[in-house]
């Protein structure tokens, strides 16, 4: 979008006043490539019905057209064109392109794009293998609120996982620069933006594709590891202003004794960790090729937590893997119960074409997956009600995401629980409030220093 804005074309949410409709597209996972297809054949019927718009454009980006760029033209010939994921500085001129025009060259390589036609009919752009990645200077077009805002900082993942379709989608692991990334953070805090969530397929492998560029070669590689990643929490941290910083997606095989140190040490990064564990069964985790191990992960989880106080660990687990039996699924609630995640979520186990754990054995059917997702989900609820009547008292500070609604430290953006507050609070704003009540994954709460007559009948009114 950012590109397009750059190239003086008009975007808006309405696609009946569109000249073109581009659907980015996700592959994840069967559910997400089932919604993206129904989004992309949704735009096309749409298409077929307007009568002011019968020469609008449909073109297809994204993850889908990444991995399936040789059968999706044949596949959907309703669509116009294919672009993958090197092809972001290049929408303008492949629009252009599509109604006929020459193509005004605005990409990064001042190279007009180059498309191949199908006997099908749509255009690909797809390239074989992506090696984009953004920069401080890559044109946005935020579609989060003002006040938190997502910053990649690297691209790609090098990890074996035996269930995951992502680097052969996404690539290899590259990280931006610490400069790169400091200098865009700097920019949105300028902006006004009080929260800022560091992503990429694997944050805490930032910088170690590039350690054989250090000084000295002959360092050991164990030396450096995570040392890119302290780096720029500490020069993040260090930008003026008042802001959080969230960590997302970091791989547990990467954690330090010194990462651990910096984000204690560092008030501006938010006492919250996302940490994929995917199990905790050793047989699982070989499997899986995870790089882990069920003692090596309990004793992660232990350093972090005394290292941190106060610290929300988040985790994701899968179940229904192939060859998974009751007794690694009674060990993953065991652990479950021991540990008291802050947050949680549980994935059914999605056989991905690609994949070597696609052509596994044992594989497990639906309806079993689906017993031990409730099974999980309904241990995690109720360890869940225990950790929010924890907060019950306790005064937390808070960014008010929108009227009435805000969210503390241990609580991402759309993926975990709500503090419901004052309407007054200003929405965009830091403020401290106490906690009066809870019920779930959410809290209750009012401005500091204001009480309730008593925490019982705040949990009623809820």
């Amino acid at each position: 979008m950012g590109h397009l804005h750059q190239a003086g074309m008009q975007v808006t949410p309405d696609a009946n006043q569109a000249d073109v409709v581009i659907v980015n597209t996700c592959s994840f996972i069967d559910s997400s490539k089932e919604e993206s297809i129904s989004h992309i054949l949704e735009a096309h019927a749409q298409r077929g019905l307007k009568k002011t718009r019968k020469d609008q454009k449909l073109i297809v980006a994204g993850c889908m057209s990444q991995r399936f760029s040789k059968e999706l033209p044949s596949d959907l010939p309703e669509v116009d064109a294919f672009i993958g994921l090197d092809q972001i500085t290049q929408v303008a001129p492949i629009i252009d392109g599509l109604y006929g025009n020459k193509p005004k060259v605005t990409s990064l390589d001042n190279k007009a794009p180059q498309g191949h036609a199908t006997k099908e009919g749509p255009v690909s752009f797809v390239t074989p293998r992506s090696t984009y990645i953004p920069d401080y200077n890559t044109p946005r077009f935020r579609l989060t609120p003002k006040h938190t805002a997502y910053i990649k900082i690297a691209e790609g993942c090098n990890h074996p996982c035996t269930f995951c379709i992502i680097p052969q989608i996404r690539g290899r692991h590259r990280s931006r620069t610490v400069e790169s990334v400091v200098a865009e953070a700097k920019q949105l805090v300028n902006d006004g933006v009080k929260e800022i969530n560091l992503i990429s397929q694997d944050t805490t492998f930032f910088g170690m594709d590039t350690w054989e560029e250090r000084p000295n070669p002959r360092t050991p590689v164990d030396s450096s590891r995570g040392t890119a990643l302290t780096t720029l929490l500490r020069e993040l941290n260090a930008i003026e202003g008042d802001f959080w910083i969230r960590l997302l997606y970091t791989h547990p095989a990467h954690w330090s004794d010194e990462l651990i140190k910096t984000i204690a040490e560092c008030p501006k990064v938010a006492r919250y960790i996302d940490i994929p564990l995917q199990h905790i069964s050793d047989r699982m985790l070989t499997i899986m090729q995870r790089e882990t191990s069920g003692d090596y992960i309990r004793d992660l989880i232990k350093r972090i937590r005394k290292g941190i106080p106060g610290i929300a660990v988040r985790t994701t687990f899968i179940v229904g893997f192939p060859g998974e039996l009751e007794a690694d699924v009674d060990e993953l609630a065991a652990f479950i119960t021991e540990t008291e995640f802050e947050r949680l979520g549980v994935f059914r186990y999605s056989q991905e074409d690609g994949t070597r754990a696609a052509k596994m054995k044992d594989q497990v059917n639906a309806r079993e997956k689906d017993r031990r997702y409730r099974r999980l989900m309904s241990l995690q609820k109720e360890i869940a009600s225990k950790v929010s009547e924890r907060s019950i008292g306790k005064i937390l500070k808070v960014l008010v995401e929108e009227t009435g609604v805000a969210r503390a430290e241990a609580d991402a953006p759309d993926i975990d629980g709500r503090v419901y507050v004052s309407p007054s609070l200003p929405v965009g704003s830091f403020t401290n409030v106490t906690i009066t009540g809870s019920k779930d994954y959410d809290l209750l709460a009012l401005p500091k220093g204001e009480k309730p007559k008593s925490y019982k009948v705040a949990k009623v009114a809820q």
